[in-house]
């Protein structure tokens, strides 16, 4: 019922983990891992070539609405990621993808970790992220177009490289990116453009929407310390921009879909897939109920369909219907 396909990987089910919530330890991955989580895959906190602390405590806040963050990439560093991946994955009954989230300080810290990555048999896939916006002084690669289009080209040309050596083997490799929440047409257009001349197989649409500033009244203060209180924006607030940003992508590209974004119920999940998402990752509500949100979001999404007699979600997925 749940079974789904992202570029070239299939999946078990249609949920998994948004990378930043219990993906950095080995611990947290290990868990990601376990046969008794109902999540299709293990994505990893997006990693930098070192290690990094990350920003000031505190640094998440959550109410029932949203949650903002500003953790500045906290990390192992690329290499733990790259060198347990085949020890996490031996874990895994159904043996779930394992995919690298990156998200390098520089363009060449980038391509290293990608080459790496690609080179790595125990690795299924990268999703680059190039929409963190808690890194003080970087901005998001999402919202510079010239410099996203020279990382996707050499992204691509690596990986392109790598891929030839692995097909051989029997095996591919997703080339995945997680992109910012865009706003204006035009600008979803530039970024279309981009992707439809490049080898992108799936977008995750979307990252938490940037420096937002959430108050803690009763102490008067800003509710985060980084930044002066600045962080990304998530939760139930911002479905509806994931929404739009997963119904123009999946109308404007042929890349697969992952909507992430305000997904705390199965008809969170049935919307994002109903406006064309092939997956969905769970950020703020899986940091607020752990594991057991895969599961308890699975069986209402499984209620759903069975009440409107879906066999599968590609009976329904991308099917929104427009006003004439």
């Amino acid at each position: 019922m749940f079974k789904t396909k992202i570029g070239n990987l299939d999946l078990e089910t249609c949920i998994y983990n948004a990378s930043g919530v219990y993906c950095v330890s080995f611990d947290e991955l290990l868990k990601l891992a376990a046969p008794c989580f109902s999540n299709s895959v293990i994505l990893t906190k997006s990693c930098t070539l070192e290690g990094r602390i990350g920003n000031n405590l505190p640094r998440y806040y959550d109410t029932e609405l949203l949650s903002i963050n500003s953790s500045g990439l906290p990390n192992l560093g690329y290499k733990f990621y790259c060198d347990n991946a085949r020890i996490i994955k031996d874990h895994s009954e159904f043996k779930k993808p394992y995919i690298l989230s990156i998200s390098g300080l520089t363009l060449e810290d980038n391509y290293k970790i990608i080459t790496e990555a690609v080179n790595n048999n125990f690795i299924d896939g990268i999703e680059l992220n190039l929409s963190c916006p808690n890194i003080i002084g970087k901005p998001q690669v999402g919202y510079d177009f010239t410099i996203m289009e020279e990382i996707i080209r050499k992204a691509s040309e690596i990986i392109e490289t790598g891929r030839d050596a692995r097909l051989e083997s029997g095996s591919g490799f997703l080339f995945g990116l997680k992109l910012p929440p865009y706003f204006d047409i035009s600008h979803f257009d530039m970024a279309c453009d981009i992707i439809n001349n490049s080898n992108v197989q799936s977008l995750t649409c979307i990252n938490s929407i940037g420096n937002g500033l959430v108050i803690d009244t009763e102490k008067e203060l800003v509710a985060i310390a980084p930044k002066n209180g600045y962080g990304g924006i998530g939760g139930t607030v911002i479905k509806p921009t994931a929404l739009a940003n997963v119904h123009y992508f999946y109308r404007n590209t042929k890349c697969s879909i992952i909507g992430c974004g305000g997904i705390s119920s199965g008809m969170d999940a049935f919307e994002h897939i109903l406006c064309g998402a092939s997956a969905v990752q769970i950020g703020t509500h899986f940091h607020k109920k752990r594991n057991v949100c895969f599961k308890e979001i699975l069986t209402e999404l499984g209620s759903i369909m069975k009440s409107k007699n879906y066999k599968t979600i590609d009976d329904f997925r991308g099917k929104l219907v427009h006003y004439k």
